[in-house]
């Protein structure tokens, strides 16, 4: 109990002790509050009053986002951005020049003035670059080149179209699309559907430096070979065609594309120019025409077989005759390179008509039957085979024909055929069976050597070539190279 009694009274005490402590810890935090506050309103009363009479004001320069120092005079800023504008006026006349939209001033009010004036004043006149108003192309949304403004961009569009097209075809499409008339083409004429960009081209308002400012002239010739000036090679010692092409990753032929006065053949001198620059085209230009054409149906030529005439022997029967037609075609090109042809309609004007030709089958037998027809159409002997005038005549002669065709006698192979001395023009024709048959004094001559005629065909014409005394047929047989009569074979 008494044990109890005195813990009670020791916690007591213990406690009381902490309040204490507390309470003075709270009281001396308060005082030294106090006493802060008291010396921050005294410094501020006395920062108000040295403000007043001993701050000073600098300014802090930035070009762009770049922090170029600091300056004690703003006049000196306005100063550097002035003439900066000046020399770019008088250096590009007609354009709009800015330099003060790059330059940020902000302003300092400081104890202490310690700027470097001179050192930042330089380094301002080196970053700060006077710029212009522009109106920059974009080919999908990234930009090429940039224009003096709208109106230079426009007409930068309309020359790149101008490159492929008319302004007559663009001033007629313009009229039919305001009009939605679309008349029906005559034959032989063309008109244009579209002509459009294949990439995104687009403009944007920016400023930039006016040294990037190009003409719609220069414009164009960047857009269409990535090259505002043609790149040249003077030939030097040693130098051929292909060593110059592989020297600017070419071939031969794409080398010799771009010179079209020099060939595979030329000899290139020393300090030549060559063109090696390769257009990289950065827009497509896809132009879409339609156009209506007279057009040749050709005729069919058609064969037909005769049985009854003689293999090699062709007639026409029906002269061919060409048709016309009119089509209509969608045309689409790109950069002038002819990438479609489409045939949208066709109209016949005129059938062809076919050409028919017919042609023998029968086959000649080049060998003889061994019995020999008339090789006249009539007539009489007029001189028999044996002495006569003295001499021996070969043959028997026939005269005063119905008609003056001299007819094989029999099938064989014609092995002479022209002018022999005393027969005048003259046939020979092997009968390949030991018999050969000759033909003199003709007027003309049907057949040619080498040919196989067919017994009771016309191989030439009745005349009085040679040694005649008058429009006759000489006629001869050999039998194995020996002389025959004529009229021992043949009969009337």
């Amino acid at each position: 109990m008494e044990g109890a009694l005195l813990m009670n009274s020791f916690w007591k005490r213990k406690e009381e002790n902490n309040r204490f402590t507390y309470n003075f810890s709270s009281f001396k935090k308060a005082s030294i509050i106090v006493v802060l506050m008291t010396s921050l309103t005294i410094n501020m009363g006395f920062a108000k009053e040295y403000n007043k009479e001993n701050l000073n004001k600098i300014y802090h320069v930035y070009v762009g986002n770049e922090y170029i120092g600091a300056v004690s005079d703003e006049k000196a800023i306005q100063e550097i951005i002035a003439s900066k504008e000046k020399v770019a006026s008088q250096q590009f006349k007609g354009l709009s020049i800015d330099a003060s939209s790059a330059v940020k001033i902000i302003p300092e009010q400081v104890f202490t003035n310690e700027t470097k004036d001179a050192e930042t004043l330089s380094k301002l006149k080196q970053s700060l670059v006077a710029k212009s108003d522009a109106f920059t192309l974009l080919v999908n949304h990234k930009p090429v080149v940039s224009l003096k403004n709208t109106e230079a961009y426009e007409k930068t569009v309309q020359m790149l179209k101008l490159q492929y097209v008319s302004q007559q075809e663009l001033d007629n499409l313009s009229k039919r699309q305001a009009s939605n008339n679309l008349p029906e083409l005559k034959d032989g004429e063309s008109r244009l559907l579209n002509v459009s960009f294949k990439q995104g081209v687009s403009g944007l308002s920016q400023k930039v430096t006016p040294t990037d400012i190009l003409s719609p002239e220069q414009a164009v010739k960047f857009l269409m070979t990535g090259y505002l000036e043609q790149e040249t090679y003077k030939i030097e010692s040693g130098d051929v065609l292909g060593s110059v092409a592989k020297k600017h990753n070419l071939t031969t032929s794409e080398l010799l594309a771009l010179n079209p006065d020099i060939t595979v053949d030329t000899v290139l001198q020393i300090g030549q120019e060559l063109n090696v620059t390769v257009a990289k085209p950065f827009v497509t230009l896809e132009v879409k025409k339609e156009k209506k054409v007279a057009e040749v149906i050709p005729f069919k030529k058609v064969i037909e077989e005769d049985p009854t005439m003689y293999k090699g022997e062709k007639v026409i029967k029906q002269e061919g005759v060409n048709g016309k037609k009119e089509t209509t075609y969608a045309l689409t090109s790109e950069n002038g390179t002819q990438t479609s042809k489409v045939a949208l309609e066709e109209k016949i004007l005129q059938q062809p008509v076919d050409e028919i030709e017919v042609v023998g089958t029968k086959v000649i037998s080049s060998r003889g039957t061994g019995e020999f027809a008339w090789p006249a159409v009539g007539g009489y002997i007029s001189s028999g085979m044996g002495e006569r005038w003295g001499a021996f005549h070969r043959g028997i002669d026939i005269a005063r024909p119905s008609n003056y065709n001299i007819l094989a006698a029999d099938n064989g192979v014609v092995v002479a055929a022209g002018t022999s001395g005393t027969y005048g023009n003259r046939i020979v024709i092997n009968h390949n069976n030991g018999f050969t048959t000759l033909y003199g004094h003709l007027s003309s001559i049907n057949v040619e050597v080498g040919q196989v005629v067919e017994k009771g065909s016309v191989i030439g014409i009745m005349g009085s070539t040679g040694n005649s005394t008058g429009t006759h047929l000489h006629f001869e047989v050999e039998k194995n190279g020996s002389l025959e009569n004529p009229l021992s074979y043949v009969g009337r």
